[in-house]
C-alpha cells in the first residue's frame, strides 16, 4: 500500500474542515422561516373545509329518502366494504354461547362471542330479562375508549337498568378496549388494510352489524324496537351504525362525532382512523348521517363542558341544522331529541345522560306504560369486576395487524417484478403511470412563484421562494447556487430542509444548482396542530398526503425546467419517506424529472405492516390501495431507465 504523505493528510484535513464550515454556514440559511408557523395548518383547514360535501336542498320526504338509500349504499359501497372486505360482508355470522353467570334482581349475563369477520372474534355479554313475555326490545351497547372496554361501571350500569325494564342488551367489546387490547388493534393500524386496498373501517362496521344480526336472531327480539347508544368512540359507532343500517330503530350517541366541517375548525373533534375513514366525505358528511336517522328514533347527547371533544356549543347545531329540516318532512319532529349534559357537563355517560336515554326508550318503545319509570335504578352493588365477566376468546384471534399481514400476501398486483424488454417496459409504463396517478390522486399543479428574498454568503447566492400552487397550496422552496452551476437538482428529505445541509454542500461543491422544497407535512409545511389527523381528514376528502407530495414535487421540477429553463432537473430525497413520495413523483413527471437519486430509502411497503407501524407515525405511506398495485420495486421500475441510485435496501 501507498504511504500517505503527511501533505496529503493536511490537505485533506483542511478541505473537511472547510466543508464542516461551510455546512455550519449553510444550516441557519436553510432553517429560516418562508411561510411562517401557521400557514401550512391554515391551508389544510380551508382545503379539508371546502371539500366537505353539504346537505342537498331537497323539499318531500320521498325525495329525501331516495337519497338517503343513496348515501347508504354508497358509503357502504365505496367506503366500507372495499377489497377483501367484500367477502367479509357476505361471509355467515358465527355466534358461539358460552356461560351464563347470575346478574341480580330481575336479569342474567349470557357470555358469548361472535366473528364480525373470517378469525375476529369479539366478545359480548348479553343482558337478559329473567321475565320475557312475547317480543320485547333490544339494545346494543357500544363504548369508546376505555381501557377496560364492557366492564366500565358506566356501562354497566347501562345495560342492567336497561334489563330491568325489560330490554334485551347486547354488550359488545371494542377493538383494542379491555379484552381486546393490544398493539395490533391500535385503530391506527387500521390503516394498514387500507394500504392494502381493504377498508380498515370494515371491521369496526361489520362488529357491530353482527352484533344486531345475533341481538335480532334471539326470538324474542322485537325487530321494530332496536336501540343502539354509547359514549365518545361508542358515540361514533352508534351513528355509523345507525344511519347505515335502518334495522336500527333508536339511536342515542353520546358525545360521539361532529360535522367534518366543524371539526376543521375545532381540532378537539378531530377523530382518530375509524372516525376518518379514507374517502367518506367524498360520499357523506357526519350531517348527512345525522340526517339518515330520519325518521327514526334520535337522541343527541352532548356535554356543556366536554374536556375531551364534541363540546355541545361547537358540535350540535350544526348537526340540528340538518337534521330538523328532514325530521320535519317527514313529520317525525318529536323523534329527534337532543340533549345538554350539565351535571357533570364533562365527557360523561352517567347519570344524568342515562336517564334521559331511559325517557326516550320509554317513550319510543313502552308509549303508554304507566309502569314505566325514567328515573335510574341504584344497581352500583351489581357491577362486576372485569375478571367476572371475561369471554373465552380462541388464542390465534386475529387483530389488523395479523389481517393486514395476510392481506398484503400476494400483493402487489402489478407485474414488472422481473426485467421487461424495452419494448414491453414502455408499454407497461404508459399504463400503469395512469393507473398510480389514480390510485395516489395525483394533481397537475400550476405555479405562481412568489420571490421572498435572495442573498450571497462566502459565495454561495441563496434565493428564497414562495411557490403557489393550484391556488391552494403555499410550498417554501430555497434555491442555492455556487459558482456556474452545470445541473439543477430537486432535494427533498424527511427532516425537512434544514436537515439537509450535508447534501447541500455536497451538491454545490460538486458545481449543482440545488433547489430544497418542503412538501405537504414535511419541513416547514408540518402542520403545526394535529398533524397527521389532518392528515387523515386529507384523506378523507378523497385527496391522499402521498399523492399531494408528489404532486407538489412535480409542479416544482416543472417550474425548474419549463418556466425557468434549468432543466434537466434530478429529484434527490434523503430518507425512506421522502423516497415513497419521490419515486411517486419520478414515475409521474418522466419529462421534467430527467433522474432520480434515493438516499436511505424505504425497502418495501411491508416493511410498514411487518413492523406494525401507525398513521399517526407515517400517515402518507398508507395510501389506500397502493401496496395493492406497486410495492417499492414496481414504483422505481415506473422510473427506469432513468438513473436510480440507492444507498440503503
Amino acid at each position: 500500500m501507498k504511504p500517505v504523505s503527511l501533505v496529503s493528510m493536511l490537505v485533506f484535513s483542511a478541505s473537511l474542515a472547510s466543508t464542516f464550515a461551510q455546512t455550519n454556514l449553510l444550516a441557519p440559511l436553510l432553517a429560516r422561516d418562508l411561510i411562517g408557523p401557521n400557514l401550512a395548518l391554515a391551508e389544510v383547514q380551508a382545503y379539508t373545509e371546502d371539500r366537505v360535501p353539504l346537505m342537498p336542498r331537497l323539499t318531500t320526504a320521498a325525495a329525501w329518502q331516495k337519497e338517503a338509500d343513496h348515501l347508504r349504499k354508497d358509503v357502504l359501497d365505496q367506503v366500507v366494504f372495499r377489497g377483501e372486505a367484500r367477502t367479509w360482508r357476505t361471509a355467515p355470522t358465527k355466534v358461539e354461547w358460552l356461560d351464563t353467570i347470575p346478574g341480580g334482581p330481575g336479569y342474567s349475563i349470557r357470555k358469548v362471542r361472535f366473528e364480525a369477520l373470517p378469525g375476529l372474534w369479539i366478545p359480548a355479554l348479553l343482558y337478559l330479562p329473567e321475565k320475557i313475555t312475547g317480543k320485547v326490545p333490544v339494545h346494543l351497547a357500544v363504548n369508546g375508549h376505555d381501557s377496560v372496554g364492557k366492564a366500565a361501571p358506566y356501562k354497566q350500569i347501562r345495560c342492567i337498568n336497561l334489563a330491568k325494564r325489560g330490554v334485551i342488551t347486547l354488550n359488545t367489546e371494542w377493538l383494542n378496549m379491555g379484552q381486546l387490547r393490544g398493539p395490533g388493534f391500535a385503530h391506527y393500524a387500521m390503516n394498514q388494510l387500507d394500504l392494502c386496498g381493504t377498508s380498515g373501517i370494515a371491521p369496526f362496521y361489520l362488529a357491530m352489524s353482527r352484533g344486531l344480526d345475533l341481538l335480532l336472531a334471539l326470538p324474542e327480539a322485537d325487530p321494530q324496537r332496536v336501540a343502539v347508544s354509547g359514549l365518545s368512540g361508542g358515540g361514533w359507532q352508534t351513528i355509523f351504525i345507525s344511519s347505515l343500517d335502518p334495522r336500527v330503530t333508536l339511536a342515542n350517541p353520546v358525545a360521539g362525532y361532529s360535522s367534518f366541517r366543524t371539526r376543521a375548525r375545532n381540532f378537539s373533534d378531530l377523530g382518530d382512523s375509524e372516525q376518518t375513514p379514507c374517502d367518506l366525505a367524498t360520499v357523506a358528511d357526519y350531517a348527512h348521517l345525522t340526517a339518515m336517522l330520519a325518521p327514526r328514533g334520535a337522541l343527541l347527547t352532548y356535554n356543556a363542558k366536554d374536556n375531551c371533544c364534541f363540546a355541545t356549543d361547537h358540535a350540535l347545531q350544526p348537526l340540528l341544522d340538518a337534521a330538523q329540516p328532514v325530521f320535519k318532512l317527514f313529520k317525525a319532529d318529536k323523534q329527534l331529541r337532543w340533549h345538554n349534559n350539565l351535571v357533570p357537563g364533562t365527557h360523561n355517560f352517567e347519570q344524568d345522560n342515562r336517564e334521559v336515554l331511559y325517557r326516550m326508550v320509554g317513550d319510543t318503545f313502552f308509549p303508554g306504560d304507566a309502569k314505566y319509570e325514567a328515573k335510574e335504578i341504584a344497581v352500583e352493588a351489581e357491577v362486576k369486576k372485569p375478571e367476572e365477566l371475561t369471554v373465552p376468546l380462541p388464542a390465534n384471534n386475529l387483530d389488523f395487524n395479523q389481517i393486514a399481514t395476510r392481506v398484503a400476501q400476494g400483493l402487489p398486483r402489478s407485474g414488472a417484478s422481473s426485467p421487461l424488454t424495452p419494448a414491453h417496459l414502455a408499454h407497461w409504463q404508459a399504463t400503469q403511470r395512469g393507473l398510480l396517478g389514480g390510485v395516489v390522486r395525483a394533481k397537475h399543479y400550476a405555479v405562481t412563484a412568489e420571490l421572498a428574498g435572495t442573498e450571497t454568503t462566502n459565495g454561495t447566492t441563496m434565493t428564497s421562494w414562495r411557490l403557489k400552487m393550484g391556488g391552494v397550496w403555499t410550498v417554501p422552496a430555497v434555491e442555492l447556487t455556487r459558482g456556474t452551476p452545470h445541473e439543477t437538482v430537486l432535494l427533498v428529505g424527511d427532516a425537512g430542509r434544514k436537515g439537509l445541509a450535508p447534501e447541500v454542500e455536497q451538491l454545490l461543491g460538486e458545481g449543482r444548482r440545488v433547489v430544497v422544497l418542503d412538501p405537504f407535512y414535511f419541513g416547514e409545511s408540518h402542520i403545526a396542530q394535529k398533524d397527521f389527523l389532518f392528515a387523515l381528514l386529507v384523506a378523507a376528502v378523497g385527496d391522499r398526503p402521498l399523492g399531494l407530495q408528489a404532486s407538489q414535487l412535480t409542479a416544482a421540477a416543472r417550474w425548474l425546467a419549463d418556466a425557468r429553463k434549468l432543466g434537466p432537473v434530478k429529484l434527490l430525497s434523503v430518507g425512506p419517506r421522502a423516497s415513497v413520495f419521490a419515486t411517486v413523483a419520478a414515475a409521474l413527471e418522466d419529462k421534467a424529472v430527467t433522474s432520480l437519486e434515493l438516499r436511505k430509502p424505504l425497502g418495501s411497503l411491508k416493511e410498514v405492516i411487518a413492523q406494525n407501524i401507525g398513521v399517526d407515525r407515517q400517515p402518507e405511506l398508507f395510501c389506500f390501495g397502493l401496496l395493492e398495485q406497486f410495492d417499492v420495486p414496481q414504483l422505481r421500475a415506473l422510473v427506469t431507465p432513468r438513473a436510480v441510485v440507492t444507498d440503503g435496501p
